[in-house]
C-alpha cells in the first residue's frame, strides 16, 4: 500500500467548474486507502452537491463554518485529525484568501486551523492565472510550505485556450502521496533507467526483449515521492511519464548510453533497471530484407557486443550509490553476486526470467538482493511498487561506497 493508506485527508472544494474533477479525486484517494472528508465553499456547492461527496466518502460534508459534526465543532476537530489537505479546485479567490489568512468559509477556516500538509491545485481563467496579484499570492502560499500543483494548458470553460486547467486527479493524488511520504531522498539527484532497448538489423525489424519498464518506473515514482529530483531514461514502453519526473525516452542501447552518461554526471543515487540489449547487429541493412533474399530459407545476422553501461558507471562511481539489476534464470542467481563485484555496484537485484515468478511483463516480482559485503536477501513475491519502496528503504539507510574503479568490499 502507498502512503495514503490509513491517513485522514481533507478535500477542500471551492467554486470552479473543475469541481466535477474533485469527485474523481475523492474516489482515487479512497481507492488508495485514505479516509476522505470534504469541506466546501458556498460556490463549490453550486457546481457539485454535498450529497455527491457524502455518497463517495461516507462522511457528512462540512458546508457551514459554525456547524457541528458528531457534537464537535468540526473546524477545530477535523483540522486536528487531518494528515493532509488538498484544495481542488483552488480558485483565484480562494488562493487570495489562503495567502492573506482570511477565514470566512469552511475551506479557509479549516486551513487556518490545521497543521496538516497542504496541496493546492489552482484552476482559473488564463488572465486570472497570469495576473500579478495572483502570482504574488501563489508565491506567498509556497512560502508557507504548501505544495502548488501546476495547472495544465488547453481549452478552458470560458472558451479561451491557455493555462489554467486544474491538473488531472491522478496527478494531484501523486502530490498528496508525496507530502505524506518520508522525505528520505530530499535534495538528492536520482537517476533511473528502465525498459528494453531495440537494435535494428534492417529498417523494419529489431532485436529486443520483453521488458515493460514497470520496475524502473516504480523506482522513479517512489524516489520522486521521497523528495528526490529524478531523471528517468527509458527505452520504448507503453507507460505514461511518472508525475514530477524528468523522463527521457530513447530506443537503442547507444542512445541509452548517451543519455545515461549525461544524467550520471549530477546523479547521487542510480538505479539501473533497464534491460539493455547485450548484442547489436554488426550492420543495419537499409530498407527491408525480403524473404526471397534468404539463402535456402535462412538468413544470418552477425552480432557484436554492445557497450556495457553498468560496468562503465561502476568505473566512474566517485562516491555515487549504484544499484544494478540482473535478469537471470531462477536457478542461476549466484552469478549475480559475481556481477556485483565485477561491475563495482553497491547492490545488485536479481530478477528471474523463467518459471512462475518470471519478472518480464509482470506486475509482481520475486527478487534477490545482493550486497557488497556478500550478504544475499531473498525477498517474497511483491508488487513492483512494493519492491521499489523496499529497495529505496535499503538504499536510504546506506552510504555509498567511495572505492574508485572495480574495487570491492565483498
Amino acid at each position: 500500500m502507498g502512503y495514503l493508506s490509513g491517513r485522514t485527508v481533507v478535500l477542500g472544494v471551492s467554486g470552479g467548474i473543475a469541481a466535477y474533477k474533485s469527485c474523481e479525486l475523492a474516489r482515487l484517494l479512497i481507492e488508495a486507502g485514505a479516509d476522505v472528508h470534504v469541506v466546501m465553499t458556498h460556490g463549490g456547492q453550486k457546481f457539485v452537491t454535498p450529497l455527491t461527496f457524502e455518497t463517495l466518502t461516507g462522511h457528512p460534508v462540512m458546508t457551514e463554518v459554525f456547524a457541528l459534526s458528531e457534537s464537535k465543532i468540526w473546524h477545530v476537530d477535523l483540522p486536528g485529525r487531518a494528515d493532509a489537505a488538498v484544495i481542488a479546485p483552488a480558485t483565484a479567490n480562494i488562493v487570495g484568501k489562503i495567502a492573506h489568512g482570511i477565514a470566512d468559509d469552511p475551506v479557509t477556516t479549516f486551513l487556518m486551523a490545521t497543521r496538516a500538509r497542504v496541496v493546492v491545485a489552482p484552476a482559473m481563467n488564463t488572465a486570472m492565472y497570469e495576473h500579478p496579484a495572483y502570482r504574488e499570492n501563489e508565491a506567498r502560499i509556497r512560502s508557507f510550505g504548501h505544495v502548488m500543483v501546476e495547472p495544465g494548458e488547453g481549452f478552458l470553460a470560458c472558451g479561451v485556450v491557455g493555462k489554467g486547467r486544474m491538473a488531472e486527479p491522478e496527478t494531484i493524488r501523486e502530490h498528496v502521496e508525496r507530502v505524506l511520504a518520508p522525505q528520505s531522498l530530499a535534495g538528492k539527484h536520482v537517476l533511473v533507467t528502465a525498459g528494453p532497448t531495440r537494435e535494428y538489423w534492417d529498417d523494419a525489424r529489431f532485436i529486443s526483449n520483453p521488458s515493460t519498464g514497470k520496475m524502473g518506473f516504480a523506482l522513479a515514482r517512489e524516489a520522486w515521492r521521497r523528495g528526490a529530483d529524478v531523471t528517468l531514461v527509458t527505452g520504448p514502453v507503453g507507460l505514461p511519464d511518472p508525475v514530477g519526473v524528468r523522463t527521457e525516452r530513447v530506443e537503442t542501447a547507444d542512445q541509452m548510453w548517451e543519455r545515461t552518461m549525461t544524467a550520471y554526471a549530477r546523479a547521487e543515487v542510480v538505479f539501473m533497471a533497464a534491460a539493455v540489449g547485450d548484442f547489436v547487429p554488426e550492420a543495419r541493412r537499409p530498407g527491408k530484407v525480403r524473404k526471397r533474399d534468404a539463402a535456402e530459407g535462412e538468413i544470418s545476422i552477425p552480432l557484436r557486443l554492445n557497450r556495457d553501461i553498468l560496468r562503465a558507471l561502476g568505473e566512474r562511481k566517485n562516491g555515487k550509490l549504484l544499484v544494478g539489476f540482473a535478469a537471470e534464470p531462477a536457478g542461476a542467481f549466484e552469478s549475480a553476486g559475481a556481477k556485483l563485484r565485477e561491475k563495482n555496484v553497491d547492490f545488485l537485484v536479481a530478477n528471474p526470467i523463467d518459471g512462475p515468478d518470471r519478472a518480464f511483463a509482470a506486475d509482481e516480482n520475486r527478487v534477490s538482493l545482493f550486497r557488497r559485503d556478500g550478504r544475499r536477501e531473498d525477498w517474497p513475491k511483491l508488487t513492483k511498487d512494493d519492491v521499489a519502496r523496499r529497495l529505496i528503504e535499503v538504499v536510504c539507510g546506506t552510504k555509498a561506497d567511495t572505492t574508485e574503479g572495480g574495487g570491492s568490499h565483498g
